[in-house]
C-alpha cells in the first residue's frame, strides 16, 4: 500500500569542480504485506536508486564525479480520494477526458532554474603571475 507520495528537489554540490545543480525526484513510500516500509524513487519516470545514498549518487554534469544529494524542497502529493469536501471532477469518458494531457511535453526533472555557479573557493583560485620588472 502506498503511504505517501511526494516530489523532492534534491541539491547536489560537486566537491571536485564546485558545480551545483538540482533535480526533482518522485518519491513513493510503500508498506508491503509484511508491514515493512520501502521508499521508491523515480526521475523523469525512470526508477532510480535513492539519490541520498552512495549507490544512487549521480555524476556531476560538468566533471563526472559522483555526489550524494541533500533534500532542498519537498511537496507532498495528496492521495485520493481525500476528504469528502475535496474538490474533484468525475471522469465520464476516459477517451475524451482532457486529451491534450497525452500530448503535453514532459516536465523534466531538471527543467527548473538551476543555482548560480559560485566557482571554486578563493583560496583555490590560482593567482595571476607577478609582472616582470623592466631592467
Amino acid at each position: 500500500m502506498i503511504t505517501e507520495l511526494a516530489v523532492e528537489r534534491v541539491a547536489f554540490a560537486c566537491g571536485g569542480c564546485w558545480n551545483e545543480w538540482s533535480t526533482d525526484y518522485d518519491v513513493q513510500h510503500y508498506r508491503d504485506a509484511d508491514g515493512r516500509h520501502w521508499e521508491y524513487f523515480s526521475c523523469d519516470g525512470v526508477p532510480v536508486p535513492s539519490p541520498y545514498t552512495p549507490r544512487g549518487a549521480v555524476p556531476c554534469p560538468r566533471c563526472g564525479r559522483r555526489w550524494v544529494g541533500r533534500v532542498l524542497a519537498r511537496r507532498i502529493v495528496p492521495r485520493p480520494p481525500g476528504e469528502t469536501d475535496t474538490p474533484r471532477e468525475e471522469i465520464l469518458s476516459h477517451a475524451g477526458h482532457r486529451p491534450e494531457r497525452h500530448g503535453a511535453r514532459p516536465l523534466g526533472a531538471s527543467a527548473h532554474s538551476q543555482p548560480e555557479q559560485p566557482g571554486p573557493p578563493p583560496h583555490e583560485v590560482a593567482a595571476p603571475p607577478a609582472p616582470r620588472s623592466a631592467e
